[in-house]
């Protein structure tokens, strides 16, 4: 499943924003200030309003006041338009409105187009705790077929249809994008979180903190071992020094990493190497996962990393994307740019104190000043870079 289009309504500085044509790496630039984070939390308010409930989301972004945009009362919309497997273009609508002084799900629709013209078939279109869903789904574009639908009352008014619809069998469309959202991955990696030692145990996964990275190495080393060499072959091609990477058990059953230097006779733990070496090994493990998720978004990935490193992670990402994952970047750095595609390429601009977005490709301006020279450079005139001059 990919998705095709963003639109968020009075989310912060989002009044009115929309993110079309979205290609399999989306890379998001922009001054300080102009929504980038906020682009990003975006996503991590639906996966938590998803896995917990809206109430929730909202009460942990400081209170619907606080999330709802300045002069505006609402509702908060937030629209997906996703490609779903079957290949059929989908809208999920997600409407959060003040009700009492706590948050609600004002509306919450899921829908189809039949062909070019016909109505959209509502798979899901709840209101406060209340709606219907189709049961035949199954049946979707035949000939004569009318939907069968099905009253529901949810316990709670906060609480999404599709986190108790996609449990069932009888909703496929519905599970697909609670699966979707379920196993986005937003980065937010810290490298103090993954230099110490860790408790040995399991997980298959890189936490979005990166706290379990020792596991996620043994795991690849254990399950991978192509993947697990791969990702050494790549540390060693590109980060100098780093020839072996390995998840040492201790004798009180943790794991700690520890890389070969190949100028030094005894390998150094992950407490002494640079941050740079800890999170390009961690980005490596991250976009080597087996099972890619099916929305990856990092923010400012070339933080402690290498300059010389950053034109190849985006050819990692780019990777990524064509094994299944979808990635959105965000980013300040002309050399991580300069391994772009103008395609690839959406800005933030913050207008009267609200941000609208635009695709690079679109601009005229821009693609002739990236005939005349460098992306970043090209950039940089269009006042998306601060402190940056040209290249």
């Amino acid at each position: 499943m990919q998705i095709e289009a963003l639109e968020i309504r009075n989310y912060r500085l989002f009044r009115d924003t929309r993110l079309t044509d979205l290609p399999r790496l989306t890379i998001v630039v922009g001054a300080n200030g102009s929504g980038k984070s906020t682009l990003f939390d975006v996503f991590s308010f639906l996966k938590e309003a998803l896995t917990q409930n809206v109430a929730s989301a909202v009460s942990r972004r400081g209170g619907f006041r606080e999330l709802v945009s300045r002069g505006e009362t609402g509702p908060i919309s937030i629209t997906v338009k996703f490609r779903e497997s079957g290949g059929r273009l989908a809208t999920y609508q997600l409407e959060i409105a003040e009700d009492a002084g706590r948050p609600v799900v004002h509306r919450e629709i899921l829908k189809y187009r039949r062909g070019l013209n016909g109505q959209p078939w509502h798979f899901v279109d709840f209101a406060r705790g209340r709606g219907t869903a189709i049961t035949n789904e199954a049946a979707y574009g035949q000939e004569g077929v009318e939907a069968d639908r099905k009253e529901h009352v949810l316990d709670d008014p906060s609480v999404l249809a599709i986190k108790g619809l996609g449990q069932f069998k009888e909703f496929r469309v519905v599970a697909e994008f609670r699966s979707l959202i379920e196993n986005w991955h937003i980065s937010d990696f810290h490298i103090s979180d993954a230099r110490p030692s860790s408790e040995a145990g399991y997980a298959e996964h890189l936490s979005t903190r990166g706290d379990n990275i020792a596991q996620v190495a043994q795991y690849l080393y254990e399950n991978h071992r192509d993947r697990f060499n791969r990702v050494l072959h790549i540390m060693s091609e590109r980060v100098p020094g780093v020839s072996r990477v390995e998840a040492k058990p201790t004798e009180d059953g943790r794991l700690v990493l520890r890389f070969q230097d190949g100028s030094f006779r005894d390998p150094f733990i992950a407490r002494y190497v640079s941050d740079g070496t800890i999170k390009m090994f961690a980005y490596l493990v991250l976009l080597y996962d087996p099972k890619p998720h099916p929305l990856l978004a990092v923010e400012e990935p070339e933080n402690q990393l290498y300059p010389e490193l950053l034109h190849e992670l985006v050819e990692e990402f780019r990777d990524y994307a064509r094994r299944g994952g979808q990635v959105f970047v965000s980013t300040h750095s002309p050399e991580f740019l300069n391994g772009a595609r103008l395609e690839e390429i959406y800005w933030l601009v913050k207008e009267g104190g609200f941000t609208t977005a635009r695709r690079a490709s679109e601009s005229e301006t821009l693609r002739n000043l990236v005939a005349e020279g460098d992306l970043p450079g090209a950039l940089w005139k269009q006042g998306l870079f601060e402190g940056i001059g040209p290249r």
